[in-house]
């Protein structure tokens, strides 16, 4: 039987180093590859808590901004996580079932429901954000600094250029920075 040798990755181009801006239809593997094992990483500390409440990853993206943003719209919570009614219900349901999100009714229209983190609700969102924080600390301390600004500047590069007014108006309201527009 012949011996057969594959690579994982496919190799770099000639002349391509990491760093090297490459074709504009090459992929960029270790950038993917690194956002891949980034998030992976960011999420672990905070999926270990959450499991100690049955909780996954959903619940803490629904319990992040819900507490960010008191009195979110469930309309407004499901255009940011772009998840159905249906896996939206369920995961709030549970929150709320637990005591950790309650929902209101409009002050103005009734039909709405509008959401608010409670204390228990406040207190497990701010122990995932203060584990996250250290992690994010870290990196940028690495990057000099200039590491805050520059993370921030490719987050937002990241974003879909059609969408990214609306997201740093959303972050910089949650975080008390006055309305750029």
């Amino acid at each position: 039987m012949a011996d057969i040798n594959v690579r994982a990755t496919p190799p770099r181009p000639l002349g391509m180093d990491a760093g090297t801006a490459a074709a504009p239809d090459l992929p960029i593997w270790d950038v993917i590859e690194l956002l891949y094992f980034a998030y992976r990483d960011f999420v672990a500390d905070p999926d270990s808590v959450l499991a100690t409440f049955g909780f996954g990853r959903a619940h803490h993206r629904v319990l992040h901004f819900v507490t960010r943003n008191p009195g979110l719209k469930v309309a407004e919570l499901l255009d940011i996580l772009r998840i159905t009614k249906q896996s939206l219900a369920r995961v709030l349901k549970q929150l709320v079932d637990e005591g950790f999100v309650e929902q209101r009714e409009g002050e103005t229209d009734r039909r709405q429901r509008r959401l608010f983190a409670t204390a228990k609700g406040e207190a497990l969102a701010l122990k995932l954000a203060t584990q996250q924080t250290r992690r994010i600390r870290r990196a940028l301390a690495e990057l000099g600094p200039d590491g805050h600004a520059l993370a921030r500047r490719f987050l937002v590069g990241m974003i879909d250029a059609s969408g990214r007014e609306e997201a740093l108006h959303f972050v910089d309201r949650a975080t008390g920075v006055p309305d750029r527009r």
